[in-house]
């Protein structure tokens, strides 16, 4: 799960897709000759905020969210150096701006079903709830190596409680380097209570750990 709002902890205080309607002008305006197709690539990154219907093994994020936020990075660098960076959750602070704290509650052994741990962020205030420090206790659920993985859990702190988050990646190789997919959703009263500040918050905050995962593996020592 993530959370966020300014530059340090805007970016994980919220993770699931802002969907905009703009349907009416295309039934009131003349029909215009159809574009030529575009050429297919690999490599293009989705809109921020675009649906993306990620699943892991299957499964994928709560399709009853309203609250939702999934986008996506080409990143130069190798699979497996992505996929230790994203995995060694212990790391996460020196590389995660947002990241204050972090433990594994289920030992050193690699991150698969049940693994669980337990992270923090600090929160400010907005408009609708006070600064606050949020805990995340995130728990895996599916975990597909150098493929996808998908977490749950909630995210609890003073005025803010997110009830549950779930949260999926998916890694596919790409020409130039593999492309990072993920795609979050919330669900709880309170964030509920304002779906378009808890979204943008989401959002701020995934793109962030896209931006700095993107720095981190690509700006790591060749192996």
């Amino acid at each position: 799960m993530t959370t966020s709002s300014s530059p340090r902890a805007a970016t994980r205080w919220a993770v699931p897709l802002v969907v905009t309607a703009v349907i009416g002008l295309a039934a009131c305006a003349p029909a215009a000759p159809p574009a030529p197709p575009a050429p297919p690539t690999t490599t293009a990154a989705a809109a921020p905020g675009q649906t993306s219907g990620l699943t892991c093994d299957g499964a994928g994020v709560d399709p009853a969210a309203t609250i939702r936020y999934g986008s996506e990075r080409l990143i130069k660098a190798p699979l497996d150096r992505i996929w230790d960076l994203q995995t060694d959750v212990e790391r996460y602070p020196t590389w995660q701006t947002a990241v204050a704290t972090i433990e594994r509650l289920d030992g050193d052994r690699p991150l698969q079903p049940g693994s669980q741990f337990r992270w923090t962020t600090p929160i400010p205030a907005t408009p609708a709830t006070p600064a606050t420090t949020l805990t995340v206790t995130s728990s895996l659920q599916q975990v597909e190596k150098e493929s996808c993985l998908r977490w749950t859990g909630p995210a609890v702190g003073t005025g803010l409680n997110i009830d549950e988050g779930t949260h999926v990646w998916t890694f596919t190789p790409a020409d130039g380097g593999v492309l990072v997919r993920t795609e979050e959703t919330w669900t709880g009263a309170q964030v509920e209570a304002d779906v378009p500040l808890a979204t943008s918050a989401l959002g701020a905050g995934l793109e962030t750990w896209l931006d700095e995962l993107t720095t981190a593996a690509e700006g790591s020592a060749p192996r």
